[in-house]
C-alpha cells in the first residue's frame, strides 16, 4: 500500500511547465509575476515559470515587513534571482499597512490573524499591480495541502491566476525541490506564512506536513477507512477529524463567491 501517490519530479516539471506556457499562451498575456518569499513553494514555482517561459517573462516581487521579515529570507529570495538571473523588485509593504492602521478607527493591532490577512491582500495588490502594468498573470505559489485545508488567505495568497502547484502536496514540493536543484537551505527552513513574529505553518496546523499529507493521501486518493490513518500513523482520530472539518469548513476560500438561485 503506497503512504502517496506515485510521483515522478521529472514528468511533474515537464507537466507544469507545459500547463504554465499553455495558459499563459491562452490567456495572451506576456509572462509571468510571482511574489518570492524566500520559502520553499515560491522558489519551486519560480524555477518553474522560468522552465516554461523563459527567464525574460518571468517577475519576481519579494514584499517584506520592516522589523517582522527575517533578513535571511529576503536573502533567500534573492538567491533566487541571482541564480536564475531573472528580474526582480523588492516592496516594503510596512508603511502601506501602516497606512491601514492608522487609516481604520476601529483597527486591533493585537488581533493578530486579520492584520496577518491584511497583508496578504496588500502582497496581492501589488503582484497585481505589476502584473496589469506588465500585461502578465500572477502565478501562484499554494500547494495542494494548503489548498485542501484553506491554509491561506482568501483574496490574499489566495488571489491569483493559476496554481501550478496547485495538485502538489507539501511533501511532494519538497521531493520537486530537490530535483530542480533548489538550495538546500530553502529546502530545509521551517514553512511559514510570515504573517507575525514566530509563525510557522506546522506549529499552527499542529501536526507535521508529512502527518497531514500522509493523512490525506490516504483519505482522499486511496479512500482507506480512518481506522488505517490510526493505526499506521498514530495519529488519534479527534485529530483526523479536525483535519476534515477544516476542509470542509473551507470550501468557500476554494470557491467563486455563491450567487442566489435563479
Amino acid at each position: 500500500m503506497h503512504t502517496m501517490p506515485d510521483f515522478d519530479p521529472e514528468a511533474t516539471t515537464k507537466k507544469i511547465a507545459r500547463f504554465i506556457r499553455s495558459y499563459i499562451k491562452y490567456s495572451g498575456t506576456r509572462g509571468a509575476v510571482i511574489g518570492l518569499s524566500g520559502g520553499i513553494d515560491s522558489a519551486v514555482t519560480t524555477y518553474l515559470a522560468v522552465k516554461a517561459l523563459g527567464r525574460e517573462n518571468v517577475l519576481c516581487v519579494i514584499m517584506p515587513e520592516r522589523n517582522l521579515t527575517p533578513a535571511e529570507d529576503v536573502l533567500d529570495a534573492t538567491d533566487v534571482t541571482n541564480i536564475l538571473n531573472i528580474e526582480s523588485s523588492v516592496v516594503d509593504i510596512s508603511e502601506i499597512l501602516n497606512t491601514f492602521i492608522f487609516s481604520i478607527p476601529e483597527m486591533v493591532e493585537d488581533d493578530l490573524m486579520s492584520l496577518g490577512n491584511m497583508k496578504a491582500r496588500i502582497r496581492m495588490s501589488t503582484l497585481y499591480y505589476y502584473a496589469n502594468m506588465m500585461s502578465r498573470l500572477v502565478v501562484g505559489t499554494g500547494n495542494r495541502t494548503e489548498l485542501l485545508l484553506g491554509y491561506f488567505t482568501k483574496y490574499g495568497d489566495g488571489g491569483v491566476d493559476i496554481e501550478p502547484l496547485g495538485n502538489l502536496f507539501k511533501t511532494q514540493v519538497r521531493e520537486l525541490a530537490v530535483y530542480l536543484d533548489i538550495p538546500k537551505h530553502i529546502i530545509d527552513k521551517p514553512p511559514s506564512a510570515g504573517l507575525w513574529a514566530g509563525q510557522t505553518d506546522e506549529k499552527e496546523l499542529g501536526l507535521t506536513y508529512e502527518e497531514i499529507d500522509n493523512t490525506l493521501a490516504a483519505l482522499l486518493d486511496f479512500e482507506q477507512p480512518m481506522e488505517y490513518v490510526v493505526n499506521r500513523y498514530g495519529i488519534e482520530e479527534a485529530v483526523i477529524t479536525g483535519l476534515l472539518e477544516r476542509i470542509e469548513k473551507n470550501v468557500h476560500k476554494r470557491q467563486s463567491a455563491p450567487t442566489p438561485p435563479k
